[in-house]
């Protein structure tokens, strides 16, 4: 077996949220995947920020993507930082872009900036705080587009999970502009079908992407929402994750209604955070 190009050590700190690792990828040169108590976060190429190893970031670069016409700079909010790869993307993909992370994780924020340095001319505010306490300083109607990646301990907060949170990422959120969340579940995806029934309480337009495996009901894994207040671009929303390395399939419509089943809208009086995801799902 050919030997790695570099010699390069882990990288092991406590943070605030668990133990954050940095492991380096032995495919690509200055490539690293950040884990925070054994869970992956995110990938980053620092050498190619247009890179996307995961397929659910995949999804949320394909719609980074369409949110405007190619190379146009927009504004955006990601809440839930990581590895900050998303901003990285739109800020290579999209220069002269506008972009506020927000991450709750102080220690894992100085991590990341020490051992993944953003590009000196990437218009990036990273802001250490609760993402529905930043949410609601943003003014209204300021972002082309919006990202909710957040997770705590692998499981997204309660607080974020309701119509009261949503309707606050509508007001920020522009005419015409996108609403993206990365969600997590497993059989009987009971929180993910709240999930599209929350976002259609707040928004009239929605599609899921996701692994047909998931949407299936037969493990856990991710799924990405997307919600707007106008039309949706589905069938290039389709094309372009029916053609990635781990294929997706993308529900809207009226087969995405009979994927929720009736479930209810949840409210900040009946949250509950995320499901934990199974021992060992990701080994």
């Amino acid at each position: 077996m050919a030997r790695r190009k570099r010699e390069v050590e882990a990288v092991v700190e406590r943070v605030d949220g668990g133990l954050a690792e940095l492991m380096p990828d032995p495919e690509r040169g200055r490539a690293w995947t950040l884990l925070v108590d054994g869970a992956p976060q995110s990938h980053v190429d620092l050498d190619d920020p247009t890179y996307l190893d995961f397929a659910y970031q995949r999804r949320l670069g394909h719609i980074a993507d369409l949110v405007a016409p190619p190379g146009k700079p927009v504004r955006a909010v990601h809440l839930g930082g990581g590895g900050f790869t998303l901003a990285r993307y739109i800020a290579a993909t999209r220069p002269r872009s506008t972009q506020q992370v927000v991450e709750r994780d102080a220690a894992l924020v100085q991590l990341v900036r020490r051992e993944l340095p953003l590009d000196g001319n990437a218009r990036v505010r990273v802001r250490a705080t609760d993402a529905r306490e930043a949410l609601a300083k943003i003014p209204d109607g300021w972002a082309d587009l919006l990202i909710a990646d957040v997770f705590s301990g692998a499981r997204t907060p309660a607080h974020l999970t309701s119509t009261e949170f949503l309707a606050d990422v509508r007001r920020v959120v522009r005419p015409g502009g996108y609403y993206a969340a990365n969600l997590a579940d497993g059989p009987p995806l009971a929180h993910l079908r709240g999930q599209i029934a929350t976002a259609a309480a707040v928004f009239p337009e929605l599609a899921l992407a996701a692994d047909p495996a998931v949407l299936r009901g037969r493990r856990f894994g991710n799924a990405v929402l997307l919600a707007s207040d106008q039309e949706l671009p589905i069938a290039d929303l389709t094309r372009r994750i029916a053609s990635d390395p781990h294929p997706g399939r993308v529900e809207h419509g009226r087969a995405l209604k009979d994927f929720t089943g009736g479930a209810a809208a949840v409210t900040d009086a009946g949250a509950v955070a995320s499901p934990a995801p199974p021992p060992g799902v990701f080994r």
